[in-house]
């Protein structure tokens, strides 16, 4: 199978190089501004979207606030801004990874790379491991067959990387998972260096898994050490 990758970037030179070098292992649609994006996306199946912060039309954070209201796609911004609120604020949006320009081509393969894998070949290890496809957790349940969550029976949306953290850490309920553990895990890469990203995926997740994301039951900081998930402890 062969996945489709956007490319939405108003400078035609970086479109074409990525396209160069994406274009041997996917299928590459092209755009040079956000509002040609979202058509891309409306009238394709999308599996992974590489996007520029800033784009006439639609910026990258107005577009992905449209793409997230439907689709759950890796997102991978793209973008010289280099200011670290906003890495985050992309990420609070939804974003699955974040690159500063001037780049390496080859770490987006790379990174392209690994979004997918992690996306895509779930199944297939749930399957080979053969793992119980639902996890319960009070009322949590972690439905591995179709990745999805469910709080009292109702459907909670999650990006990838949120499901990916939740499922690491309701598989080993509990347990205390360091920064490093959580990063390495689930984006399966050396944790080389510190900055805020695992805290905006945990934030985020606690804002839809909680009933007060300030005084959270399920997920919990271990302060110095990292986070752990378990259940509720009864009234």
């Amino acid at each position: 199978m062969m996945y489709t990758i956007l490319i939405a970037d108003d400078e035609a030179e970086i479109v074409e190089l990525l396209r160069l070098y994406l274009e041997k292992e996917y299928n590459i649609l092209e755009a040079n501004s956000g509002t040609e994006a979202l058509t891309q996306v409306q009238n394709h199946k999308v599996d992974l979207a590489i996007l520029d912060f800033m784009m006439p039309g639609l910026d990258g954070l107005q577009l992905l606030k449209k793409i997230r209201e439907v689709h759950h796609f890796p997102v991978l911004f793209l973008s010289a801004k280099s200011e670290h609120h906003d890495k985050i604020l992309g990420l609070e949006l939804g974003a699955d990874d974040y690159i500063s320009k001037p780049f390496n081509p080859l770490e987006i393969v790379a990174r392209v790379g690994a979004l997918l894998r992690r996306v895509h070949h779930f199944d297939a290890q749930v399957v080979e491991e053969k793992e119980a496809e639902q996890i319960v957790l009070g009322e949590l349940m972690l439905d591995q067959s179709q990745c999805l969550l469910y709080r009292s029976g109702e459907p909670v949306v999650l990006t990838s990387t949120e499901y990916k953290i939740l499922e690491l850490m309701m598989k080993q309920p509990g347990r205390v998972f360091t920064r490093k553990k959580i990063y390495e895990a689930v984006w399966e890469d050396f944790y080389v260096y510190e900055d805020n990203s695992i805290m905006v995926h945990i934030s985020n997740i606690r804002e839809k898994i909680e009933e007060d994301s300030k005084k959270p039951v399920y997920l919990k900081t271990i302060r110095g050490l990292g986070y752990k998930i378990e259940a509720p402890m009864e009234q």
